[in-house]
């Protein structure tokens, strides 16, 4: 089974993809989708939606998961990633793809033990379970995290 990972946000989404095969994970691709701070919130809006799309089309996942939203101390950044989580779900919306939604700390549970992992100790398991992966950047590991504690927590994909 092919999982899309996403971590949504703004100034640069974050996505991977993984094989999940029973216990069996293997890396097939991750990457980054940065946008231009100072270009338009609808044409930001528009970049995200247009790359997770290319990405859905190249790679053709059976499911999708991104962390769910998480309130921000600043209200126009909860709006923010509010915003940019709404492109990308309509990415996948748009190619049929369901998304099972997880809050973070269930998948730092999922894939590094504790709900408290920090980054680092997000990014070391990642080593661990995807060796060999080149990883794009911050934004792709916390993808490929999402991506692998999908896996882990066993969800069947929904009917197309």
């Amino acid at each position: 089974m092919i999982i899309l990972g996403l971590d949504p946000s703004l100034s640069c989404t974050g996505w991977g993809v993984i094989r999940a095969e029973g216990s069996r994970l293997a890396h097939i691709a991750n990457g980054q989708v940065p946008t231009p701070a100072k270009a338009p919130m609808a044409e930001r809006l528009a970049m995200l939606q247009a790359a997770l799309a290319e990405v859905i089309a190249a790679h053709r996942p059976l499911r999708a998961a991104a962390e769910e939203v998480f309130v921000n101390k600043n209200p126009q950044s909860t709006l923010k990633l509010a915003q940019a989580r709404g492109a990308v779900l309509a990415a996948c919306g748009a190619a049929g793809l369901p998304v099972n939604e997880h809050a973070a700390r269930l998948v730092k549970k999922a894939v590094v033990g504790t709900g408290a992992a920090d980054k680092a100790q997000v990014q070391a398991m990642l080593k661990v379970l995807l060796p060999g992966a080149a990883i794009a950047g911050a934004d792709a590991a916390d993808a490929l995290a999402v991506a692998i504690a999908d896996a882990h927590l066993s969800y069947t994909p929904l009917p197309r």
